[in-house]
């Protein structure tokens, strides 16, 4: 089966962000940017490349990367992955052209499938990047199997959660790695144990 991947900025209390400002919607966003750069606190981000096969967004967080990403060279062996959007609303033709080959899917369930592919031939990690609201859904349904998290060390009380509130059975997580930085930055990585 492909593993499902959550990778994130995150908060000590739960608030995920991307590197970018204000438009988060709450009054803190873009923090990330405040913390000093060190690039041996962002390596996973590097070992992620490697083991990407495919990228997983929201409808938000896609529109927000697809038109950066695209054109950034950072980010340009995700040029031609196959990237997925969940969502109910997007159209084929709000997809952006020259990024690679994209498919919409419209349900968890349809998130399912995808992960069971393996048995057929295909496979690899699947990452999502983003969309806080999208890793909830899919935590709920029991699709994520690992998270990748640089935790910063900021409190900030509103935005967006990357946990559910719902009341669900406990859901256990091994350490599969760590580390912590100069500034103040602690990667973990935890496998979902099922």
């Amino acid at each position: 089966m492909r593993e499902l991947v959550y990778t994130g900025f995150m908060s000590l209390d739960g608030v995920l962000d991307s590197p970018g400002g204000p438009g988060e919607g709450h009054r803190s966003g873009g923090w990330v940017a405040g913390v000093e750069f060190l690039p041996e606190a962002f390596a996973l981000k590097g070992e992620e490349l490697a083991e990407t096969t495919a990228l997983m967004f929201g409808r938000r967080s896609y529109e927000a990367f697809a038109p950066y990403w695209r054109e950034s060279d950072d980010h340009a062996a995700y040029k031609e992955l196959p990237k997925y959007v969940v969502s109910s609303t997007l159209s084929e033709d709000a997809l952006v052209d020259g990024w690679g080959p994209t498919t919409i899917l419209r349900s968890e369930k349809e998130v399912a499938a995808l992960k069971h592919e393996a048995q057929r031939g295909d496979g690899g990690a699947i990452f999502v990047h983003g969309s806080a609201e999208l890793a909830r859904r899919l935590a709920d349904a029991d699709l994520i199997d690992r998270y990748h998290l640089l935790v910063f060390p900021v409190l900030l009380g509103a935005g967006k959660s990357l946990f559910s509130r719902a009341d669900r059975d406990k859901q256990v997580l091994r350490l599969r790695a760590s580390g912590a930085y100069p500034n103040g930055v602690v990667k973990v990585v935890y496998d979902v144990a099922r």
